[in-house]
């Protein structure tokens, strides 16, 4: 590591919140590229995915999570929750993401887990640029910070530099005094095959729409070269047989969609040529069998 200021700060903020609340979306915008992927269906994020932000004054290893939510029958639901929860105990800080203008139950969940973490709290409240009138915002504001003695409540809209360079200083401040624990060239824990896996079930979310909601998982199963060119073969597992149609579609051509809009994406990310070989299998309840969540990587 190279010689930090006595004062550097380093850690851990965790972002949590419901569902749709749009921490990817804040997360990406900190980081300054995608790291998570975000489609508008809610709990498109299943993992924890660490992001570091490098500033003169601190690193940030921002944490962002699957959305805390009410409705747990799957085990993947449950395992969803306790990577949220654990997140927020694992941190320094945890930044309590919230819509603005809107206060529900998993609202409600998502604060409660921040209170039993015992770490800090810093409220956001996110997509204020959604907000017609803004005369509202002040009023709900107030009421937000009666419900705990929050660092600060922050209205911010994440498409906004000017407002997620205000709140990474603001983190940056309730850090603990550290050395910086990655080295500066690092920006994420996740791996090539983690990124090519989620742009794809991404692609697939988009794409689904309504049709497959939460039965699709993505497994990549190797990645080699050819003349120049990343080769990559992944299996989308879905959880009934006939999701399988569902998600090919007509002479193939969903999947053909599916796999151009991911290349595109991921030449991009990877700086590399990609191919990509894309095949749909069953498993049956995969989303209730522990080993093929442990196999994913999700739990």
């Amino acid at each position: 590591m190279t010689d930090t200021p006595p004062d550097f700060r380093c850690g851990f903020a965790a972002l949590i919140g419901r569902p749709n609340v749009g921490k990817s979306t804040l997360l990406n915008a900190l980081v300054g590229q995608k790291l998570s992927i975000v489609t508008p269906r809610p709990q498109t994020t299943r993992h924890r995915v660490l992001g570091l932000v490098n500033r003169p004054d601190a690193q940030i290893a921002f944490v962002d999570t699957p959305g805390l939510h009410h409705h747990g029958s799957r085990a993947l639901n449950r395992s969803m929750n306790r990577a949220a929860a654990s997140a927020a105990v694992d941190a320094d800080l945890v930044v309590l993401v919230i819509e603005a203008l809107r206060f529900t139950d998993e609202d409600e969940l998502a604060l409660s887990r921040a209170q039993q973490s015992g770490r800090p709290v810093i409220a956001v409240v996110n997509k204020v640029d959604k907000v017609a009138d803004k005369g509202r915002l002040l009023p709900f504001i107030a009421e937000l910070s009666t419900r705990h003695p929050f660092i600060d409540v922050m209205p911010l809209s994440a498409h906004k530099p000017a407002h997620v360079e205000r709140l990474s200083a603001l983190i940056a401040k309730h850090l603990p005094v550290s050395e910086p624990l990655f080295p500066p060239e690092v920006q994420t824990d996740r791996d090539e095959s983690f990124r090519i896996a989620e742009v794809i079930r991404e692609k697939l979310t988009l794409e689904l729409n309504q049709e497959v909601p939460y039965g699709v998982a993505v497994e990549i199963e190797g990645i080699g070269e050819e003349e120049g060119q990343k080769i990559v073969s992944a299996v989308i597992w879905v959880d009934r047989a006939g999701q399988k149609p569902i998600v090919i579609g007509p002479g193939g051509a969903r999947l053909k969609r599916v796999g151009s809009s991911a290349r595109r994406e991921l030449n991009q990310i990877l700086g590399a040529r990609l191919h990509l070989v894309l095949w749909v299998k069953v498993r049956e309840d995969w989303a209730d069998s522990a080993q093929a969540l442990r196999q994913l990587g999700l739990e």
